[in-house]
């Protein structure tokens, strides 16, 4: 993990609430930090390639768009496994994917367009896999805000 500089802090901090939504609300928040928009670009763009940041971007309420997402999972057969990874991940609707130590040992999120979306790439990954894909969509919301002091 690369050392961070007192300004990469002051981003960190700064950006994990309350970004500026406006017409250029990088050149914002750069004059709130007190450095220019260029450097802000630089430094996020630098903190993602060094996987400090692994995302900087808006959470949007998909569902509100017409889209869906879901939680989903796979029992993959290890000798399988990375074909399997190989196969889903190939999805674009494939938003995340992980390992887990368990009997389904493959947990992913799919996010599309529209409802219809999720039952075309469930079947997408069965026909694929020729694995069954257990969905475990959402039954209730809770918004849970965590802010992370940056140190190291």
């Amino acid at each position: 993990m690369p050392e961070l500089s007192d300004i990469d802090r002051q981003i960190l901090a700064t950006l994990q609430g309350d970004f500026p939504i406006c017409e250029r609300p990088y050149a914002e928040a750069a004059a709130q930090l007190g450095i220019g928009e260029a450097e802000l670009l630089a430094r996020l763009e630098s903190l993602l390639a060094d996987k400090v940041l692994t995302r900087f971007g808006p959470m949007f309420q998909i569902e509100e768009m017409g889209g869906a997402f879901v939680l989903a999972a796979l029992a993959v057969p290890e000798a399988r496994y990375e074909e399997v990874t190989s196969l889903v991940n190939a999805l674009p609707q494939v938003a995340h994917n992980y390992r887990r130590e368990h009997q389904l040992n493959m947990w992913f999120v799919l996010a599309t367009e529209s409802k219809a979306g999720i039952a075309e790439a469930i079947a997408q990954i069965e026909h694929d896999t020729g694995l069954p894909v257990y969905a475990f969509p959402k039954e209730r919301e809770f918004f849970v805000e965590m802010k992370l002091e940056a140190r190291l």
